[in-house]
């Protein structure tokens, strides 16, 4: 009996040791399984071009480098996609909004213009023979002159001689009167009136200094002569312009064109009497697209009799939606979302409602409605897309490799000078690495010229410090003066041109905004939009001078906001007097 438990308890440590060695085996053989199975799903990319994903250690096809292990936080995205953090998210304060539909039976379109003169009443005041102007009697531009008023005397030696020919056909007017008649028509043709020529017949004395009179009521608007110049036949002396009548001239954009027809109704008030409104009608569309800004000009004729008008002017115009102009529900997103190239319109689309993925879409816009576009193309009802903020977005799609406003097909674009000059920091800190954007390379006349718009944005930005809405509006207005005084000329490649295009659209944009207000919580809202996009726009192309770029995080309701400026002291100008030293520097641009 004892034998036999003995044998029992052999058994049951046999059996407790294979079964030990056997779940060893298992745990092994799984683990085993396990690890395989995670080195089948790893996908390795390119360093350079984060685009690449291949399932397969090797070579990058488009550089040639080794291939690495791609991040785990990529995986599962579409090619075309890329995520942000959300701190990233909180520092640039990007905000979306689903796309919604709404009537496209637009009310009015408001647009922006200048004061010109009127072409077809102006003239050109002209010297009908050859001399040297002994004394010019206009001294400065802007000064009227009436038909008939003494503009200039100059000597002539052909109409010297013309005089000494007519005192000698004087003498034989009885014997050769078709001579007489010849000479007399002579200095006709030189202008010179019956009373002077009579003048001369009867005193027989040759007059040396000759005089010009106006031939035209108006004011000059360009002295083309000085005091002491030789001047030919049919030479230009002045332009005179008749203010009476001036034009309005406006820009419409491509999508707008169908909304406007030559005799529609147009309401014309101006930024120095904003209570004074012209009614007029549009006289002349032009027929030929300008091809660098992508819109046409619009023109209404002005009656000027006061004059309160003045060439240079900035107006504001408002056309009202003409009898039978087709409503139809479409899409509809702020204008804020749309990043345009000069070829195309971009979107970022948020492809996952719960996480911080995004997606650059190619939309096709229709008329803008207030601060809303029409969508014709490239969205659907219920999609949620970037509102604020998109620029930074666009900035991150360009560091990751993904398609972007200014790179179509996607892949890293590279400057050459990575890590110094050639690109510069963005506002914007993800997972405490910086995006960077890419420095592109324009003239110093170009960038000379956006300095001139920086300049007066600074002083723009003082007047909010100092809480002074009546002077913010006027150097918002002369912040839009210097931004149409830069020649689009001076930017060479389609590339620099479609960024500029697209930055100066939504500089304009805000600016006007904020002119047209006296409110200065409305100004202050809209001193942020310009803030970012000019900001941009120097991060772009450079003005050659050190600046600061702050933040505070408790302006706009706590959203934060940036500004520049040419010191590093932070004056804080969304709050004023209030809380002048609320914010931080949080880059450099040199």
């Amino acid at each position: 009996m004892k034998k036999y438990i003995i044998y029992i308890g052999i058994l049951a440590v046999g059996l407790l040791f294979g079964w030990v060695l056997s779940g060893n085996s298992t745990n092994e053989e799984t683990a085993h399984n396990h690890a395989e199975m995670a080195e089948e799903n790893q996908m390795w990319t390119c360093a350079m071009h984060p685009q690449i994903m291949q399932a397969e250690p090797g070579d990058c096809p488009i550089c040639g480098m080794d291939l690495i292990p791609a991040e785990a936080s990529a995986m599962g995205l579409a090619a075309d996609q890329f995520k942000l953090t959300e701190n990233a998210m909180a520092l640039a304060n990007i905000q979306t909004v689903v796309v919604g539909e709404g009537a496209s039976g637009i009310t009015e379109v408001k647009l922006s213009g200048t004061i010109v003169e009127n072409e077809e009443a102006n003239a050109v005041q002209v010297s009908y023979f050859s001399g040297r102007i002994e004394k010019l009697n206009v001294n400065f531009t802007g000064e009227k002159v009436q038909k008939g008023q003494l503009l200039a005397t100059v000597y002539s030696p052909e109409l010297y001689a013309a005089q000494q020919e007519l005192i000698t056909a004087v003498s034989l007017k009885a014997t050769q009167p078709a001579l007489y008649n010849a000479v007399r028509n002579k200095l006709k043709l030189w202008k010179l009136s019956d009373t002077q020529i009579n003048q001369i017949e009867r005193t027989k004395q040759v007059q040396e200094n000759m005089p010009i009179y106006a031939t035209f009521t108006g004011t000059v608007s360009e002295k083309l002569v000085a005091q002491g110049d030789y001047i030919k036949q049919g030479q230009a002396l002045l332009k005179i312009a008749n203010l009476n009548t001036v034009w309005a001239n406006f820009d419409v954009f491509e999508n707008q064109i169908d909304f406007f027809k030559k005799g529609q109704e147009i309401s014309i008030t101006t930024h120095s009497n904003l209570n004074k409104t012209f009614k007029t009608k549009v006289d002349f569309i032009d027929p030929v697209l300008n091809a660098n800004t992508r819109t046409v000009k619009l023109r209404a004729v002005l009656n000027n009799n006061d004059p309160v008008l003045k060439p240079g002017m900035f107006v504001e115009g408002v056309v009202k939606r003409t009898q039978g102009y087709a409503m139809k529900k479409v899409l509809k997103i702020p204008a804020s979302a749309v990043l345009w190239t000069g070829e195309r319109s971009v979107v970022y689309l948020k492809t996952n409602p719960d996480q911080p993925v995004f997606e650059m879409h190619e939309i096709v816009v229709g008329n803008q409605i207030g601060i809303e576009y029409e969508v014709l193309e490239g969205l659907t009802l219920g999609d949620e897309i970037v509102t604020n903020g998109t620029f930074t977005v666009d900035a991150a799609a360009q560091l990751q490799g993904k398609k972007s406003m200014m790179n179509k097909a996607g892949g890293k674009t590279m400057t050459g000078h990575e890590g110094h000059m050639g690109i510069i920091e963005t506002m914007t800190d993800m997972d405490n690495s910086t995006i960077l954007k890419e420095r592109i390379e324009v003239s110093k006349a170009f960038q000379n010229q956006l300095k001139k718009v920086f300049d007066r944005y600074i002083l723009l930005k003082d007047d909010l410090v100092n809480d002074d809405s009546e002077a913010v509006i006027k150097n918002a207005l002369l912040v839009l003066a210097y931004l149409t005084e830069i020649d689009m000329k001076l930017l060479k490649d389609k590339k620099s041109l479609a960024l500029w295009t697209s930055l100066e659209k939504e500089i304009k944009k805000a600016t006007t905004t904020l002119s047209n207000s006296t409110d200065i919580a409305v100004q202050r809202s809209q001193f942020k939009l310009l803030s970012y996009s000019l900001s941009s726009a120097i991060e772009y192309f450079g003005v050659n001078e050190k600046i600061y770029q702050q933040y505070c995080p408790m302006a706009d309701n706590n959203n934060g906001a940036y500004w520049l400026s040419k010191d590093e002291k932070v004056i804080n100008p969304y709050y004023g007097q209030a809380m002048l030293k609320c914010g931080e520097v949080k880059q450099i641009i040199e």
